[in-house]
């Protein structure tokens, strides 16, 4: 009787096989978040917030894109650990899960910065544009995306790929792959604006690498 409750028990756990493509949903999802942005926000956090007078409807898109983004990152890296089993190293482990929910709470931090500017800014225009809480704001969100999210993001790819290399969980080559953009994150994020999206880009193929591994077992 206890062996088949536990059977059954397994099976309701068992990681579905569509979890496997929320990492190719998450970098499909981030690459839009950022596209949209850059389309209506400068990139430099001193400009004096003029888009704010535009049309803010690719902001807004990409605002509401960003939970969405988040959950399938949480599945992403529930299919990382789930493929990783017994081998999961506590150390690496607590690092990699760690530094993933450090990511996502300056994804989310920073999404909700720039939502508060505009919604404020449509309250009461004139109060909003040049004042000391638009600057604090614009700034906020600049500084958690392009250095904090940008570190854990690399600090993330590095202790992925350190077991990756002890446990074979991808390639060789995207392993190493791995630790060349994470330190190519960590020294040039804060001078190349759109060096975060190399991180998505890198969730995509490690997606795509074990659908392909799914597909051959």
């Amino acid at each position: 009787m206890i062996s088949s409750q536990v059977t059954l028990t397994s099976a309701y756990l068992k990681t579905p096989r569509a979890a496997a493509y929320a990492g190719i949903i998450f970098s499909v999802l981030l690459f839009a978040v950022f596209a949209l942005m850059r389309l209506s926000v400068p990139s430099d956090p001193l400009e004096q917030g003029s888009w704010l007078a535009g049309d803010t409807t690719y902001v807004a898109l990409a605002m509401n894109l960003v939970p969405f983004s988040g959950v399938a990152f949480l599945w992403f890296v529930g299919v990382l650990r789930d493929r990783l089993g017994e081998r999961e190293d506590q150390f690496f482990a607590t690092v990699f899960f760690g530094s993933g929910v450090l990511l996502l709470a300056m994804l989310f931090a920073a999404a909700a910065a720039i939502g508060a500017i505009i919604i404020a800014f449509h309250a009461a225009p004139e109060a909003v544009e040049h004042s000391a809480a638009f600057r604090f704001g614009r700034a906020l969100a600049y500084g958690m995306i392009n250095i904090y999210l940008v570190k854990a993001a690399a600090v993330f790819m590095i202790t992925t790929s350190t077991i990756a290399i002890y446990t074979r969980l991808t390639p060789r080559w995207l392993t190493i792959g791995g630790y060349f953009i994470a330190f190519a994150l960590l020294i040039g994020s804060y001078y190349l604006d759109w060096s975060i999206l190399v991180f998505p880009l890198w969730v995509l193929l490690v997606s795509l690498s074990i659908l392909w591994d799914d597909g051959l077992s």
